[in-house]
């Protein structure tokens, strides 16, 4: 069996999975309490991504000391996150605004066209 934890590491390792939680209780709310679209799309992105990074810290503090080295293949997972969610975010906004602008509803215009205006 192995030996107990030191309450340096405890302490640490719980502050920052009751923040990851927080950041994700923060999410929901605001997934909840937006009443536009793109507006809910805004704080679960953040809240998920500030929250796996304090989960990944959390797990690489208890198993870095669990096995007295450093553990740090828990990071592939936030820094995935930190890539992915931004894009994925992106390209569902996008996605959005276009249905909106096909069933004409009033949306800000195109920042750039391609179409261009020929007068002969």
């Amino acid at each position: 069996m192995s030996a107990p934890l030191s309450l340096w590491v405890e302490i640490p390792v719980a502050i920052l999975l009751v923040l990851g939680s927080l950041f994700a209780l923060i999410g929901a709310t605001g997934l909840l309490r937006m009443k536009d679209y793109f507006q809910r799309m805004h704080p679960p992105a953040l809240a998920s991504t500030l929250g796996a990074w304090c989960v990944a810290l959390a797990s690489i503090i208890f198993f870095s000391a669990l096995k007295s080295g450093p553990v740090l293949h828990a990071w592939l997972i936030p820094i995935l996150l930190a890539i992915t969610v931004p894009v994925t975010t992106l390209l569902l906004a996008r996605a959005a605004l276009f249905r909106k602008r096909m069933a004409g509803d009033d949306v800000p215009a195109e920042v750039s066209s391609r179409r261009t205006e020929s007068g002969g």
